[in-house]
């Protein structure tokens, strides 16, 4: 009887499916049962090859090559992983081998990790498919009596292999023509760029921005007080001696209450979390960029083992989830959750469209929490907090309703209409989940405030005290953080100029890239130093200001990239043919690199530093990273980089803010950032602290470390944060 060879996307998961299945003969690369033997890809072991691999030529890069248009695109195995890439064909090609369940991640990529190996290894043995959203011990068991035939998602495979391929065919071309055109390190990409163009066009818009005076008129009296508003509602005057005639108008007569509108309404909890929902909210309540909080989301996934899958796109769960509803508010009846918990429990949960929905999940529903009981006592800070939130909404979306009464008053003061706006809490419903600063409010008109009311009725006479003239200015649009170019990226249409059909097609695609893929996307912008931070905001460099200029307008469009998405998505149903979307990448990279050509603007490094490059004598550039200054190489081939300085977790010991290091090896400096704090100290001295002597056997000083680190997140004033960051501990 042959083994079943179960190829899972890491070794994390490996272990969990390993022991599910009851395998427990740990071979290193794979671990053995008597039915199954289980194996891992540490992410993708194969992919597309790179340029150089199909022709000598493209080792120089240069105009007269472009562009590679390969007649078929070749797998390599990559140089990083390739011990365990052989791991894994030797056992794929194992002769009691029988059968191959595909156990990576259940989306796009995932896909294409195992696929790829298999088909790299030259195996043609039967595929059967595991689709789980949770990895809790429940689900892959279920998941194993469910197994999928393969067959089933080679649609969703040919759809992956596009995507790559596309990338490769648009991307490799535009970056090695620009880069080659202009001398300096430029990409493009049908995501990265059209995501620069947002954040570049919205700095113009900023820039080119003329703020108007503006004045309100306020009234008034002994308990509350009225906006002056004109027949289309708007308290807003723009000018000065319309607002002074209104005031001298009102100025020392009373007012009379001409309506008052009280009108009950219910608020329902928002929807479920998607992934971007999450980073969303991470990065408005704590800062975590989206690429943080992907990594948080993937370890309360897989190693906690108590949300469910985080790369989704939908903010819904589908009819059959539910009833594990039960189970799962058992699982969260801990600590300050278990009073909600238990009161949804004791009457009927309600599973109203509100959160349950077939029609709006594809792949896997919203983040919710599994079946396992949390302990929360192995959670770092970071986990507790996003751990939190999904607990928190889940519960909401189950609770009834926040109700609340509306007010509006009208007066008249004089023939002009005053109004003042209140709200008189019935019932909190969801809301009793929440504090204050978790939930964001729907920004309201900053010119009228809610308010207590007093109890009045129409025809009442009030008392108006004093009539104020207030002026204030508009604002220019915000600049982006991460949370809100999250937005962007999945709602491009609402942030640039389309046409109505333009905006439709936007709307039902999606946006730009994938959940899985925009913190990626994001973190290439900071580490091509096109874009940079200033505090919470993000803006555009010099250089992604050219860039943007010399992209070729089509690439600029997420109009471009939308339609892709929607066209990758029609291959995955198996409703578009996978060659004619490449043959169409090809001709259109061809254009592309045409346009470029063609072109005759000019890059200007304006942040050249006075150093030279040790390496090659050109001189170097300051750019400025996400953690810190560097200087870089111009020449793209030589690549020599070095830190200017770098922001640490390590704490100052006089004021306990963060430490800059700032230098190169014998020079370099421990800086306080601190405003009014000179400490500064030799980064031998300062890390002579935290030396350790002598030979310590590697377990126990893993055991410390991960001790040392938990506690250094408990307490943050704790100088071994910093060094400790920097240390990778070992997956035993």
């Amino acid at each position: 009887m042959g083994k079943i060879l179960v190829l899972a996307e890491k070794p994390s998961v490996g272990r969990d499916l390993a022991k599910v299945l009851k395998a427990n003969n740990n071979k290193g690369a794979y671990i053995e049962g008597n039915k199954y033997v289980v194996t891992w890809a540490l992410g993708h072991l194969v992919g597309l090859q790179d340029p150089e691999g199909y022709d000598e030529k493209y080792k120089t890069w240069s105009m007269e090559t472009l562009p590679m248009l390969p007649k078929y695109m070749k797998l390599t195995v990559l140089k990083k992983t390739s011990k365990q890439f052989y791991e894994v064909k030797k056992l794929l090609n194992r002769n009691d081998i029988d059968e191959i369940v595909i156990a990576t991640d259940a989306g796009r990529e995932g896909e294409l990790v195992a696929r790829w190996i298999i088909e790299k290894a030259g195996v043609k043995k039967p595929i059967k498919r595991l689709w789980i959203s949770s990895q809790t011990d429940k689900a892959i068991l279920d998941g194993f009596k469910n197994l999928k035939p393969g067959s089933q998602y080679e649609n969703l495979y040919k759809a992956a292999v596009c995507r790559a391929e596309a990338d490769w065919i648009v991307g490799l071309n535009a970056t090695r023509a620009l880069t080659c055109k202009h001398n300096a390190q430029l990409s493009a990409g049908r995501v990265q760029s059209p995501t620069l163009a947002m954040i570049v066009n919205r700095e113009e818009e900023i820039k080119n921005f003329i703020p108007k005076d503006y004045y309100t008129v306020l009234a008034k009296a002994n308990s509350f007080s009225l906006t002056y508003v004109n027949k289309d509602n708007n308290g807003r005057i723009f000018n000065e001696d319309a607002a002074n005639s209104i005031v001298n108008k009102t100025r020392g007569k009373d007012g009379e209450v001409v309506s008052i509108t009280e009108t009950p309404k219910k608020k329902f909890a928002p929807a479920l979390y998607d992934l971007t929902e999450l980073q969303r909210d991470a990065n408005r309540i704590w800062g975590y960029s989206a690429k943080q909080t992907l990594s948080i989301m993937q370890r309360l996934y897989e190693n906690h083992k108590v949300l469910t899958y985080p790369r989704t796109d939908s903010r819904y769960i589908s009819r059959d989830i539910v009833g594990t509803l039960e189970e799962r508010l058992k699982a969260i009846s801990v600590g300050q959750y278990r009073s909600i918990a238990s009161e949804i429990l004791r009457g009927k949960i309600n599973a109203h469209k509100g959160f349950v929905d077939d029609s709006k999940v594809s792949d896997h529903h919203a983040i919710i929490p599994t079946e396992q009981k949390p302990n929360t006592v192995n959670f770092s800070s970071e986990e507790r907090n996003i751990y939190d939130l999904v607990v928190k909404r889940f519960l909401s979306v189950m609770l009834p309703p926040f109700e609340y009464i509306q007010t509006n008053i009208a007066a008249d003061i004089n023939g002009e209409r005053f109004i003042a706006k209140g709200q008189v809490i019935k019932s909190k419903g969801w809301k009793v989940v929440y504090s204050k600063e978790d939930i964001e409010d729907s920004p309201k008109d900053d010119d009228i405030k809610e308010q207590v009311l007093p109890k009045l009725n129409k025809g009442d006479k009030i008392k108006i005290n004093s009539i104020n003239l207030n002026k204030g200015q508009t604002k220019p649009p915000a600049r982006f953080n991460e949370g809100t170019l999250l937005s962007a990226m999945e709602n491009p249409q609402k942030y640039v100029n389309v046409n109505k059909e333009a905006a439709k097609t936007l709307n039902e695609t999606g946006g730009l890239g994938t959940v899985a893929t925009r913190a990626d996307i994001i973190e290439k912008l900071f580490n091509s130093f096109v874009i940079e931070k200033k505090g919470k905001e993000i803006v555009p460099t010099s250089k992604g200001k050219q860039l943007i200029e010399l992209v070729p307008n089509e690439l600029k469009s997420p109009l471009l990239t939308a339609k892709w998405e929607s066209r990758l998505d029609a291959i995955s149903k198996g409703k578009e043919s996978d060659t004619s979307f490449i043959k169409e990448m090809k001709n259109y990279s061809i254009a592309l690199i045409e346009s470029i050509k063609g072109d005759n603007s000019k890059f200007i490094h304006d942040n050249k530093t006075g150093k030279k490059c040790p390496n090659c004598g050109k001189y170097l550039l300051e750019v400025k990273g996400k953690n810190g200054v560097m200087n870089v190489c111009q020449d793209r081939e030589c690549g020599y980089k070095e830190n200017v300085s770098r922001t640490t977790n390590a704490r100052c010991p006089e004021c306990k803010k963060k430490l800059e290091v700032r230098g190169q090896g014998d020079g370099k400096i421990y800086v306080c950032t601190g405003a009014n704090c000179n400490f500064r100290e030799k980064a031998a001295q300062f890390e002579k602290r935290f030396d350790k002597k002598g030979k310590v056997d590697k377990r126990e000083v893993n055991n410390i470390m991960k001790k040392m680190k938990k506690e250094a997140e408990d307490f943050n004033n704790n100088p071994f944060a910093a060094l400790l960051g920097n240390i990778k501990i070992e997956d035993k």
